[in-house]
């Protein structure tokens, strides 16, 4: 008997036995195998060749049950989670003296601290890309010792819990570490503020596992724009987008096989940003423009521009983000951030659409999305409005999946080219007081 034919058989003699009567849905299928290249499990015959949720008739949760059957059959991607600056905010950077299977609601912030590790595992979370952040405040001072001290903090929480976290700097080992049930932990940088306009601080920042960089956080670097350019009334240093040096960023990015991500960055750099840019990028949290006008959300020509490329929108829970105007709710619900992720998938296909939830960065949430915990609900909104178990597995993860590889392809195609060694030109390094001669 094959490991399918197995697995279904457990699964429906479970459901069989009176103690396990509650089990509403069957994952008809394989794991994951990572050495497919279509990121497709072995599964009964079907057309899409997917694990099927297959619905049993006396449930009175059908959508909850499905949408976590379909989070257990292909990991859920977050692109931004901010731990590790609670971290440094409430534990001085301590990761073994916090513990994170504790509420840390209660220690540190009853609204801000969204993340431990029974709410990971009751949202079902597969992979995470941990973001590392620091303040706009240390550029040009002490923000490369900052940002060190904070991608120290990701691996010392992978570290102290190996039962939960792996660590992964490939698409390769999202895929493997969820079939070992482990959450894939990448690393996100937070501002290309971090790498104090040095390209050599690039490449170092990926052998540390540095998997993706948002260009800017919200304030400019020397060579980009951030998003509080497209602000009315903006009375600050405007460059134009990406300068010739930025774009050399971007570059160096694609060869190193660094995933480019546009949240923070203003529209002129996302534009720029995409034309130079030969692998696809991501917006790690960000929503749609066009329903809550916010400068950090992405324009719908910008949208077109991001499917035109291959790459991902994944969709903030930040209810500043959600709702504003031309919305003028009071409040964000959990539909609304259902109605961005539809909306992007009806301008551009549900292919370019994936979740960046912001948790742990956020000072106030969206009333049902109010912590780690809470993905499957959401998941649960989209089938009760018709989604297919395939789409919601390509935004749950296969696009930043496909996304991934192809930024590791297009790296492996410029394996010949040598490193981009340009500085950047001393009239555009805005503050040298902190530096010392070349």
């Amino acid at each position: 008997m094959s490991q399918v034919l197995m697995l279904t058989v457990l699964v429906m003699f479970q459901i069989g036995d009176g103690s396990h009567v509650n089990k509403r849905f069957i994952l008809v299928g394989d794991k994951v195998d990572p050495n497919n290249e279509n990121n497709v499990t072995n599964s009964t015959p079907v057309q899409t060749n997917l694990s099927t949720c297959v619905s049993s008739q006396n449930s009175s949760s059908s959508y909850l049950d499905r949408a976590k059957c379909v989070l257990d059959s292909y990991p859920l991607i977050d692109g931004h989670n901010d731990l590790s600056e609670l971290f440094r905010t409430y534990a001085n950077n301590s990761v073994y003296g916090t513990d994170l299977y504790s509420d840390l609601r209660l220690t540190w912030d009853p609204i801000e601290a969204q993340t431990d590790i029974p709410k990971l595992k009751a949202g079902k979370l597969g992979a995470q890309f941990w973001s590392s952040w620091v303040t706009c405040g240390s550029q040009y001072k002490d923000v490369i010792r900052m940002t060190m001290d904070q991608l120290d903090v990701i691996k010392n929480i992978i570290r102290k819990y190996p039962e939960v976290f792996k660590y992964v700097s490939t698409s390769q080992g999202i895929l493997e570490s969820f079939n070992e049930g482990k959450i894939g932990s990448m690393i996100g940088l937070e501002g290309g503020h971090s790498i104090d306009s040095s390209l050599g601080v690039l490449r170092m920042y990926y052998e540390l596992g540095v998997r993706y960089m948002t260009l800017t956080h919200s304030c400019n670097t020397p060579w980009a724009d951030n998003w509080h350019v497209d602000e009315p009334g903006y009375n600050g240093t405007i460059l134009g987008g990406l300068t010739p040096f930025g774009k050399k960023v971007v570059q160096e990015m694609n060869r190193l096989g660094m995933i480019v991500d546009l949240a923070h960055v203003s529209k002129k750099t996302m534009i720029d940003a995409i034309k130079v840019s030969v692998a696809p990028v991501i917006f790690s949290h960000s929503s749609a423009f066009r329903l809550c006008g916010h400068h950090r959300n992405v324009p719908d020509d910008v949208l077109y521009l991001t499917k035109a490329n291959n790459g991902v929108v994944m969709v903030n829970f930040y209810d500043k983000f959600v709702v504003c105007p031309p919305n003028n709710k009071p409040t964000a619900e959990l539909t609304d951030v259902a109605d961005h992720i539809e909306y992007i998938r009806d301008i551009i296909g549900v292919d370019h659409v994936g979740i960046g939830a912001d948790y742990d960065g956020i000072p106030s949430v969206t009333h049902g999305l109010e912590d780690v915990s809470k993905y499957p609900d959401l998941f649960a909104e989209l089938i009760r409005r018709g989604w297919s178990d395939l789409d919601l597995q390509k935004l749950a993860g296969r696009n930043v999946v496909r996304v991934f590889r192809k930024v590791e392809e297009i790296r492996d195609s410029l394996s010949s080219m040598i490193p981009i060694e340009d500085h950047i030109p001393p009239q555009q390094y805005v503050n040298s007081d902190c530096r010392t001669d070349f």
